[in-house]
C-alpha cells in the first residue's frame, strides 16, 4: 500500500454568511462506524440547528458517503466531499452545522459556503502522509536514556513505549531511512554494546504538513 493523506488531528472552524452561521467539524477516523458516530454526535450537540451536513471517506474499501440533510440536492454535501477529493484526503469525516440567518444563498451561495466550511476547518487541521515504518526495539541503558530519546527524535522516528527493568527497552518507529540511520548513531553512542532488533511494520502518520 502507497502512501496517501490523511487529517493531522481533529478540528472546528466557524464563519458567517449572510447571518447564516456555519460551524464545521472535522477528525481522522477509520471505520464507518466511527464516522457515523461522530455524526450523530454533532446532530445531538446541534440538535436546534436546521442542517447538520456531512460526509465522509474511508480508504479501505473506498467508502464515499455525504448527505444535504435537507439542503437543496447537490449544495452541501457533495460540495464538501470535492474539497477532500481535490486534496487527495481520505479517512477522514466532516460535518457542517448551519443555523439558518433568514436570508436565502441560493443554490450557488450554498455551494460556496459549505465548500468554504470543509476546506477552512481542513487548512486548520492540517494533514499528515500516512506511510509504512518499521518499529524497532531499541535496549538502552538508564544513563543513555534521554540521548537515545533525543536520537530517535533526531532520525524522524518516534517512541511508542519503554518497559523498564534492569534496563530499558524502547519500542521506537522510523519512517524510511530513519532506522538505518538510528542504528549507526546507537551504536556510537554504545561503543558497539547496544544493538536494535525488528519489530515489524505498521501504517503511521507523519508530520503536519499545510493542504493544497
Amino acid at each position: 500500500m502507497s502512501a496517501y493523506l490523511v487529517p493531522f488531528e481533529n478540528g472546528e472552524s466557524e464563519f458567517m454568511e449572510k447571518r447564516s452561521r456555519f460551524i464545521s467539524h472535522l477528525w481522522r477516523v477509520g471505520s464507518e462506524a466511527e464516522a457515523r458516530g461522530r455524526i450523530e454526535e454533532m446532530k445531538k450537540k446541534y440538535y436546534d440547528a436546521r442542517h447538520n451536513c456531512w460526509c465522509y471517506l474511508l480508504k479501505e474499501g473506498n467508502v464515499v458517503r455525504y448527505s444535504d440533510d435537507g439542503e437543496p440536492q447537490g449544495t452541501a454535501g457533495q460540495p464538501m466531499l470535492n474539497v477532500f477529493q481535490r486534496e487527495e484526503v481520505t479517512n477522514v469525516c466532516c460535518v457542517v452545522t448551519r443555523y439558518f440567518g433568514g436570508v436565502l444563498l441560493g443554490a450557488g451561495g450554498l455551494t460556496r459556503a459549505y465548500a468554504k466550511g470543509a476546506k477552512d476547518v481542513l487548512d486548520a487541521v492540517g494533514v499528515a502522509r500516512m506511510s509504512l515504518w518499521t518499529l524497532w526495539d531499541v535496549p538502552c541503558t538508564y544513563p543513555l536514556f534521554e540521548r537515545v530519546k533525543l536520537e530517535v527524535a533526531a532520525c524522524g522516528g518516534v517512541v511508542r513505549n519503554a518497559d523498564y527493568g534492569a534496563g530499558i527497552t524502547l519500542r521506537a518507529a522510523f519512517p524510511a531511512g530513519g532506522a538505518e540511520r538510528f542504528a549507526l548513531r546507537l551504536t556510537e553512542l554504545s561503543a558497539g554494546s547496544l544493538a536494535m532488533t525488528a519489530a515489524g511494520e505498521e501504517f503511521l502518520p507523519g508530520p503536519r504538513e499545510r493542504a493544497k
